[in-house]
């Protein structure tokens, strides 16, 4: 129900925003990838897109030649200075409008409003014997991630967090963070 309202809700800035995504270079303005969620089923998620067209080629470069780009991935499959968001992107990444698509997911049942964000099929191994954890529990748009810092945090911290939030899940826990969650988009806190 929150996610047909909100979806409702957002359906004019998800339009406006879409539009301009896709005359910024000729190219599909929301994609999915493959993401882990509850039971460890994979689905697709979906996002505005953010990054240029040729996104994994340029990050593959990019970690090629650059041995500290190399392991800043490595370490929080994130870059500070990621050369393959285009100029829109930052903005609706900053503002986590390219997340607005992932309310789709919930209403398929894919995702929560809240949990831990979805992790790609690379990011696995990262969870170890956590990700039994993970999996107990819907992904979601929001989470601890999103509220503590999000890219600040070191991946090691997002996974206890995670493992934190699929052990000690509640309601009003889960109120608590979409609260969190509307200040924390506003000073786009560790969002890049």
């Amino acid at each position: 129900m929150a996610a047909s309202l909100g979806l409702i809700f957002v359906a004019p800035l998800l339009l406006i925003v879409a539009l301009m995504v896709r005359l910024q270079d000729g190219q599909a303005a929301i994609f999915s990838h493959t993401r882990y969620g509850q039971h460890g089923r994979t689905f697709k998620c979906y996002k505005l897109r953010s990054m240029v067209p040729d996104a994994a080629e340029r990050l593959q470069a990019l970690l090629d030649s650059n041995p500290e780009a190399k392991r800043e991935w490595e370490l929080t499959q994130k870059l500070t200075h990621d050369p393959r968001i285009t100029p829109l992107g930052r903005f609706i990444r900053a503002t986590s409008i390219d997340e607005l698509p992932q309310l789709i997911n919930v209403l398929k049942g894919d995702m929560s409003l809240v949990g831990p964000r979805p992790i790609s099929l690379s990011e696995r191994g990262k969870y170890g014997e956590n990700f039994a954890d993970y999996c107990s529990v819907r992904p979601g748009i929001t989470g601890l991630w999103q509220i503590s810092g999000r890219s600040k945090i070191s991946y090691p911290e997002r996974v206890r967090m995670d493992t934190s939030y699929a052990q000690t899940r509640s309601f009003w826990g889960d109120v608590m963070i979409i609260l969190k969650t509307i200040p924390a988009v506003l000073k786009s806190e560790g969002a890049w």
